[in-house]
C-alpha cells in the first residue's frame, strides 16, 4: 500500500470517528443528564404514599413517620423540617427542594408535594421523588444503601448500570470497528485505480502504449473516466508516433530518389564533359524537386505543429480561383485541360490569404495533373447554409472508392508508378482547411472524374 491509501485511510477513518465519537457523546450525555436529573414524582403510587405519610404524622407521630418512610422502598417519600433538613439525614438535590417550595408557594395545585402538619403544630414538606434510571432498590442518592435497608438490598454485584456501561462500551468498540473497515474499503477503493494509473504511465514511458482501461469493470465515477481519457490519449500518442515514423520513412523515400538521379547526373558529367549541359539541367530540375518537397514538409509541419492561425484577412474567393486559374492556364500550354471559373459573384471569407492561396492551387494542380489532355478542369464557387463551397472538377481517370479517404494523408498516390508530385498538396490543403474551421473531400463524378470541395465559413 502506498501513501496515497494511507492518507485516504486516516483521513476517511478520523473523519468517521469524530462522527461517532460527537453521536455517541451526545446520547451519552443525554442519557445521564436524564438519569441525574432531580424530578418529582406525580403518578398514583407518589398520592397514595404522600397520603400514607399525611395520615401516619397524624395519628402516630413523627417517630411513626419516620419510620414509615424509612421502610417504604417505593414510592420514595422525602420530608422536610422547617429547617431543610431531610427528616432521615438523607442528601436532597436542590433542584428538587425549591421545586417541591415553588409548587406550594404558588398556590397551584400540588403535584407529588404535601404540606404536612405534626401533632406538636410543626409544619413538613413531603415529595416523592422520581427514581433515577439504573438505580436499584433500596439505594439512594449517591448509591448509599436507604437507613433502615441495611441487608435487604441486593447483592453486591454488578448491576444494571455496569449493564449499561457494558453495552456503550461494546457500540463505541463496534463503531471503531465498522469505521476501520469502511476507511480500508473506501481508501482501497480510490487507491487502486491510481495505482493502475501509475503502472499505465510508467508502461507508456517504457514506450509501452496498448490501452489497459477499456475493459474495466467500473464504470460510472470520475476514475473510470480518467482511465479511459489516458487510453484515448495513448491512442493518439501511438498514432501520432507511427505517424511520425511513417513520415520520416516516406520523406526519406522521396529524398532518395532526387539524390539519385542527381548523383546520376553529376557522375554523367564527369564521365562525358560534352553533354555537360544536360546534365545541369538535370541537376537542376532535381534540386527545384527537392527545394519544393522541403518547403511542402515545413508548410505541413508547421499546421501540424501550430493549427492556429496567426494572420486574418478577409478576402474574396472568386478573385482568389480567377487569378490561380490565370496562372494555371500561363503555366500549363496548350496541351492541358481548359480551366474555367464559375461564380455567382464576390463569395467572402475571413482567413490567412497565403494558406488559402496554396490549399486551392494544390488541389487545381492535382486535377490539371490528373485530369487527361484535351478535358476541362472546372473551379465551381457558390454559397449555401452560412459555408462558401469550391468545387474543383476533373475528367480524369477518379479515384477508387476505398482510396477517397486516403488521398488527404501525406506521401498518398493514387497511381503508384506515378512521380509527378509528392503526395502532399491535398494533405496541406486538408490541413489548411481544418485550421480555417472548414473541411475537405473527395467524391468520384458520374462519368468519370473528381469533385473536390473546400468549405469555409461565410464572412459575415
Amino acid at each position: 500500500m502506498g501513501r496515497l491509501f494511507w492518507k485516504f485511510f486516516l483521513c476517511i477513518l478520523l473523519a468517521q470517528l469524530a462522527a461517532a465519537v460527537g453521536i455517541g457523546g451526545a446520547f451519552w450525555l443525554r442519557e445521564r443528564a436524564r438519569s441525574q436529573a432531580a424530578e418529582l414524582d406525580t403518578g398514583p403510587p407518589a398520592w397514595i404514599a404522600l397520603d400514607a405519610a399525611a395520615a401516619t404524622l397524624r395519628h402516630g407521630g413523627l417517630p411513626a413517620l419516620r419510620g414509615m418512610v424509612g421502610e417504604l422502598q417505593r414510592p420514595q417519600v422525602l420530608v422536610l423540617d422547617h429547617l431543610g433538613q431531610e427528616l432521615l439525614g438523607r442528601p436532597v438535590p436542590p433542584g428538587l427542594a425549591a421545586e417541591a417550595k415553588r409548587q406550594l408557594a404558588s398556590g397551584e395545585a400540588a403535584r407529588g408535594v404535601r404540606r404536612l402538619a405534626g401533632p406538636d403544630g410543626a409544619d413538613y414538606i413531603a415529595f416523592v421523588r422520581r427514581p433515577a434510571r439504573g438505580a436499584p432498590p433500596g439505594m439512594i442518592e449517591g448509591g448509599a444503601p436507604r437507613p433502615g435497608m441495611l441487608g435487604a438490598g441486593p447483592p453486591p454485584g454488578p448491576g444494571p448500570g455496569f449493564g449499561h456501561r457494558v453495552g456503550q462500551v461494546a457500540g463505541i468498540v463496534a463503531a471503531t470497528l465498522a469505521s476501520l473497515l469502511f476507511a480500508a474499503l473506501l481508501a482501497w477503493y480510490f487507491s487502486r485505480p491510481i495505482r493502475a494509473l501509475r503502472s499505465a504511465f510508467e508502461a507508456a514511458a517504457a514506450g509501452d502504449l496498448a490501452p489497459r482501461f477499456a475493459k474495466g469493470g467500473r464504470a460510472g465515477d470520475e476514475l473510470s473516466d480518467l482511465g479511459r481519457d489516458f487510453d484515448r490519449m495513448s491512442a493518439r500518442l501511438a498514432a501520432l508516433m507511427d505517424g511520425q515514423r511513417r513520415l520520416l520513412h516516406d520523406v526519406s523515400h522521396e529524398l532518395r530518389s532526387p539524390l539519385a538521379r542527381l548523383q546520376a547526373a553529376v557522375g554523367l558529367a564527369h564521365q562525358q564533359p560534352d553533354k555537360i549541359g544536360s546534365s545541369l539541367d538535370r541537376i537542376e530540375r532535381e534540386s527545384m524537386r527537392m527545394d519544393k518537397l522541403v518547403g511542402e514538409l515545413l508548410t505541413l509541419s508547421r499546421l501540424e505543429a501550430s493549427p492556429k492561425l496567426t494572420r486574418r484577412e478577409q478576402l474574396d474567393l472568386t478573385e482568389l480561383a480567377d487569378q490561380i486559374a490565370a496562372d494555371a492556364r500561363f503555366e500549363a500550354g496548350p496541351c492541358v485541360p481548359r480551366i474555367e471559373v464559375q461564380a455567382p459573384g464576390a463569395v467572402v471569407v475571413h482567413g490567412d490569404p497565403d494558406l488559402l492561396w496554396s490549399a486551392l492551387e494544390n488541389v487545381v494542380r492535382n486535377a490539371i495533373r490528373h485530369g487527361g489532355s484535351g478535358g476541362c478542369v472546372e473551379i465551381v464557387l457558390h454559397a449555401a447554409d452560412g459555408q462558401a463551397h469550391v468545387d474543383v472538377l476533373d475528367r480524369g481517370p477518379g479515384i477508387a472508392p476505398a482510396h477517397l479517404d486516403a488521398i488527404f494523408q501525406p506521401f498518398f498516390r493514387s497511381h503508384p508508378n506515378n512521380v509527378d508530385g509528392h503526395g502532399l498538396g491535398l494533405a496541406i490543403a486538408q490541413r489548411v482547411m481544418a485550421a480555417h474551421g472548414g473541411g475537405i473531400g473527395a467524391f468520384n463524378r458520374d462519368g468519370g472524374g473528381l469533385r473536390v470541395r473546400l468549405s469555409l465559413p461565410l464572412q459575415a
